[in-house]
């Protein structure tokens, strides 16, 4: 039985289906990554920047993507079939990182510099939603 089958809790489905997509997406630790809060300047709303490790991975062989509140990073590097290796430790892989936004967050903008990528996230003030209802 779900936490959320109470009938004080309408409409939270897609809740539910948010909880469990991001418990499937938690396997993985590759690559590393952190989420920090970068303070507000000049009254502009806080910003939340998730950076990941991916040392070896140029900007062609990342793609980020948004699509109903999912926020997915991919990277996919390509094995080159030229090299001879006579010691491979540093193996060609790929990876998909995916992140649940709330509503009111959007991505403002992405940077790869020294093998992190840094995503920039915005929070956007959402206005009050008050409406009265008319009893017919």
């Amino acid at each position: 039985m779900s936490v959320l089958n109470s009938p004080f809790l309408l409409g939270f489905d897609e809740f539910e289906r948010v909880l469990n997509r991001v418990a499937k997406t938690s396997g993985d630790g590759f690559p590393p990554y952190n989420i920090e809060r970068l303070s507000s300047e000049d009254g502009q709303p806080d910003l939340l920047r998730i950076t990941l490790a991916v040392a070896g991975f140029s900007r062609d062989q990342l793609d980020i993507t948004v699509e109903d509140r999912q926020l997915t990073i991919r990277g996919q590097q390509r094995e080159e079939d030229k090299r001879t290796y006579l010691y491979q430790g540093i193996a060609a892989r790929q990876f998909i990182r995916t992140f649940v936004l709330a509503d009111g967050i959007e991505v403002k903008s992405a940077d790869l510099k020294d093998g992190m990528l840094s995503v920039d996230l915005l929070k956007v003030e959402q206005e009050p939603n008050l409406r009265r209802i008319t009893i017919e």
